[in-house]
């Protein structure tokens, strides 16, 4: 016994000699050969020794011997969150080198689920089945199992894990640590000092947790810095706490995603903390005041005001009179005097109200002026003082009113004007002698912004508090003169003239807006406009861009924002302008902003398969859902314009013979191929992107070959062939050939031959690989004529049968035969003329064995007389007529019979007649006619 086709099963089967008995030598496997083709040899122990062959094929039954095999043992997938509910995120396959019948996967998810993912038990496709939240969970590690549904002995299983990486997306906007800061700050604080850290976080990760600070509003005079990474907040401009005592900040924070989320309610309240850096200051120095001589003790004189810039103990003031024992000393008539001594001062200050009162007698003939000094200390530490002079006239009693010069005075002050800078000096005449004569503000002195101090003899107008044109454009300010006795007012016209005293300012510090990558050049985007609360040309703004960008240009009046080249978000998705609004007064002010454009994706890109033609293969008997290939196609868009599916439709799918899974790009088989129909498929795939409002895709061409199993049978033409074969043909000659077709490819197509019935005894001989027939003796016609044969067409394990009818056809291989033969004929004579007989008294006996052969027979001799008729065809014999004359009765005839193509046969018949008379007047008559063969 021999393998045939495949040495390897040589090893598997052993035969007993003796017996024939045929058994295994080792284990079989049928994943590792599943037939096996044995030749059987018999051989006698005769001599010479004969034998004989035939042809053993082993099919292997299937055992649910192997376990099922997934393609990979881990897989790695990555996700997005928020993904839709049902999205298909993989498909698990395994395989199983059993039969289909122990070979029916079954999956399912054994841990690591958590309820989001879900597997379908007969494709493997994992699928969501919950909104997957990267910041609930970053990864899963799923265990899937396959079971092989086996019967024999049991099912199998196997495990596999799968890993998946949910990806971040900006869906969490970062938040404070705090809802409000609050810092105190010295207002001595150096420069580029940081005095708070904000802190702000973002559930995601990467670019789409990094933070961003900024300040959006309250940074008045930009006091402050805060560092875009750090959060650091710094004061790099001087405090001042008299100036503002507390800024609130509006901070945002922005993460680096695409787009960009933005937290913007941060607060951050800096409260600046006094230090004790100011000294007071009078409002006026030097004081002056006059005094009637006849004024009762008490009576308030003069009112010391000093402003401190401070607050709280560092600007609470105390006063004291100072220098009083050298006020000056001047006589209203009598000439000069000693000057007072500090215990009899006419005068006394009150500490905290600065009211400077009489608390002595005056008498103008003893002393008609003091001069003397006043100081203003201030409650800090170390505490800071001032002084200031004063002079007080005590005026004598008269009875002429004091006139100014002009009732009626006008003038402009530019509201900028600084504050104790003189306005105006009014002088009145008082005709008394030796009269003074002092000013006071008696009316329309709005605010308390004017101070009046009378000085030599003249009114002095300045300025207590700044002006603000925007509060009030005129004061009509009354002022009196008096000499203490009688009084006269005049009025001042002060036109307050605007000043650029403020600066444009922008309602915010940083801007954001949005445009479409599509938009066409010169497209407005956003108007970002500031305010200027002065008037004319210190109100006219003009905008401009800090550092240009070639992409964008500003309007210069309106501050309107257009785009000059066109934008691409795949080349850049952000861009941030800073401008500036400066005003046209002198000098110049202005204000700075940020403007952040985000560029928004269009469907602008088409996707791009990463090759432009895919091959691949499967066996034609692969399972339904069995991986062919990948393809995969990218989008330079983003979101959903760069979202890709792929898909079949309005491409070629093989007409329904295979799916692509939509996300993945995988090419499945839909049902099982067969390749002896489609051998090569052309298909061609889609990728389709999400984009709005009309997706675009990309085609690519898929070339997949189905590659051959023996899955079917050889097939001859006929159930029932019919073969018309010579006789005579040699022995061991090709007598027909016999033929089958199979439709298979490659060894899958190999056929062997063999005559399983009908061939005993062994009279034909069919070639194993050719299907030769062989005759293995003399064929011969008329020994037999037809042969009934079952033949068997083998590939391995299939097998197809037909019967075979073998005609033979005649050949002209026999002579004829003529036995040696009698023909007796007897009759009986009577008078009558008509007895004589005239029909077929006979045939000659001779035959031809060939079928189709015809014989021919003619009298050579002896017939002369032509006693007896011959028909050359059929051999039958009559009387001639001719017998009734007188001839004799006894002839020697020679006669032939020959066939087509054959030996002539000769006899010689003796032709005897007998006569007997017979009862009732009739006469009888007898012929013998024997033959004797010669052949000739």
């Amino acid at each position: 016994m021999e393998a045939l086709f495949d040495e390897r099963s040589n090893g598997y089967f052993l035969i007993d000699s003796d017996t024939g008995l045929v058994s295994t030598a080792r284990a079989l496997d049928r994943e590792t050969k599943d037939t096996h083709v044995l030749k059987v040899s018999a051989v006698d122990h005769g001599s010479p020794r004969r034998s004989a062959a035939t042809y053993l094929t082993v099919t292997v039954s299937d055992t649910n011997d192997h376990s099922p095999v997934f393609e990979q043992s881990e897989y790695r997938e990555r996700v997005r969150e928020n993904l839709e509910v049902g999205y298909e995120v993989l498909t698990i396959r395994a395989t199983d080198g059993d039969a289909p019948s122990n070979a029916n996967m079954r999956y399912r998810l054994l841990e690591g689920a958590g309820g989001v993912f879900e597997i379908d038990e007969r494709s493997g496709v994992v699928r969501t089945r919950a909104v997957v939240d990267r910041e609930e969970e970053a990864s899963y590690q799923l265990l899937v199992e396959a079971n092989d549904q086996g019967r024999n002995p049991g099912p199998l299983s196997a495990t596999a894990t799968v890993h998946i990486v949910v990806e971040d997306e900006n869906d969490n906007c970062p938040q404070f640590s705090e809802k409000r800061y609050v810092v105190q700050v010295p207002e001595d604080v150096a420069v580029n000092t940081p005095v708070l850290r904000v802190q702000a976080t973002d559930r995601d990760q990467g670019q789409n947790a990094a933070i961003h600070y900024s300040i959006i509003s309250g940074n008045l005079k930009g006091q402050f810095y805060l560092h875009s990474l750090s959060g650091s907040l710094d004061v790099i401009n001087a405090l001042d706490f008299e100036a503002i005592r507390e800024y609130t900040l509006r901070i945002k924070a922005q993460d680096g995603g695409r787009p960009p989320l933005i937290n913007s309610s941060g607060l951050v309240s800096v409260q600046v903390l006094d230090v004790n850096d100011n000294a007071p200051i009078f409002v006026s120095s030097p004081f002056q005041a006059a005094v009637l001589e006849n004024v009762p003790l008490g009576h308030s004189v003069l009112h010391i005001q000093a402003v401190d810039a401070d607050a709280g103990e560092n600007a609470r003031l105390r006063y004291r009179l100072v220098d009083t024992a050298s006020a000056s000393v001047g006589s209203g008539g009598a000439g000069p005097q000693d000057p007072a001594s500090a215990s009899d001062f006419p005068f006394h200050i009150h500490n905290s109200s600065g009211w400077i009162t009489v608390c002595a007698e005056l008498d103008r003939e003893e002393l008609e002026r003091y001069s003397f000094g006043v100081e203003a200390v201030d409650h800090g530490s170390p505490p800071m003082s001032s002084s200031a002079s004063v002079a007080i006239t005590v005026l004598d009693v008269n009875d002429n009113d004091p006139m100014f010069t002009q009732p009626v005075y006008e003038l402009r002050l530019n509201e900028d004007a600084a504050v104790g800078s003189s306005v105006l000096t009014l002088r009145a005449l008082d005709r008394d002698a030796n009269s003074v004569v002092t000013y006071q503000l008696t009316g329309g002195n709005t605010r308390n912004r004017f101070a009046l101090s009378s000085r030599s003899g003249s009114g002095l107008i300045t300025l207590a508090l700044p002006l603000d044109y925007k509060q009030e454009r005129q004061y009509v300010l009354a002022v009196t003169a008096s000499d203490g006795m009688r009084a006269h007012t005049a009025q001042v016209f002060i036109n307050v003239t605007d000043a650029n005293t403020h600066r444009p300012v922008f309602q915010s510090s940083h801007y954001t807006v949005s445009v479409g990558e599509d938009r066409p050049v010169g497209t407005s985007i956003a108007t970002i406009s500031a305010t200027d609360e002065d008037t004319g040309e210190n109100a006219r703004i003009t905008y401009v861009l800090e550092d240009p960008v070639p992409q964008f240009r500003i309007d210069p009046d309106t501050g309107t924002i257009y785009t000059v080249t066109e934008l691409d978000y795949e080349s850049q998705a952000a861009y941030t302008l800073g401008i500036t609004a400066r005003d046209n007064g002198v000098p110049q002010k202005s204000d700075t902003t940020s403007l952040e454009i985000l560029v928004l994706d269009t469907n602008d890109n088409a996707p791009r398969f990463l090759r432009e033609f895919y091959q691949g293969s499967v066996f034609e008997d692969a399972p339904p859902s069995t991986s062919v290939l990948q393809v995969s196609a990218t989008d330079r868009d983003s979101g959903p314009n760069g979202r890709l599916l792929y898909t079949f439709q309005g491409g070629d799918d093989g007409d329904g013979d295979f799916y692509i899974e939509p996300t993945s790009g995988v090419i499945r088989t839909q049902r099982r191929l067969d390749r002896e129909n489609v051998a090569v498929y052309n298909l061609r795939a889609l990728a389709v992107d999400r984009g709005s409002p009309v997706p675009l895709s990309a085609s690519v061409e898929i070339q997949v070959t189905v590659l051959d199993i023996n899955d079917n049978p050889p097939v001859f033409e006929r159930d029932e062939l019919e073969l018309f074969v010579e006789e005579n043909n040699p022995v061991g000659s090709v007598v027909a050939r016999i033929r089958a077709s199979d439709p298979d490819e490659g060894p899958n197509a190999q056929i062997m031959y063999q005559i399983v019935e009908g061939n005993v005894p062994e009279i034909f001989q069919l070639d194993l690989l050719s299907g030769d027939l062989r005759a293995l003796v003399e064929l011969d016609f008329e020994a037999r004529r037809e042969y009934v044969l079952v033949v068997q067409a083998t590939s391995a394990p299939l097998v197809s049968r037909a019967t075979v009818r073998i005609r033979l056809v005649d050949q002209n291989d026999n002579p004829p035969v003529l036995p040696d033969f009698q023909i007796l004929f007897n009759n009986y004579v009577t008078n009558k003329s008509n007895s004589f007989p005239t029909g077929v008294i006979g045939r000659i006996p001779a035959h031809d064995p060939d079928l189709l052969d015809s014989l021919n027979y003619t009298f050579l001799q002896g017939n002369e007389l032509q006693l007896l008729l011959l028909d050359p065809a059929s051999g039958e014999l009559q009387l001639s007529p001719d017998l009734n004359n007188n001839r004799p009765l006894e002839a020697l005839m020679e006669v032939s019979v020959s066939g087509n193509n054959s030996r002539a046969y000769v006899c010689s018949p003796v032709w005897e007649l007998f006569e007997n008379a017979a009862s009732f007047d009739l006469g009888f008559s007898s012929w013998t006619w024997t033959c004797n063969l010669d052949v000739t």
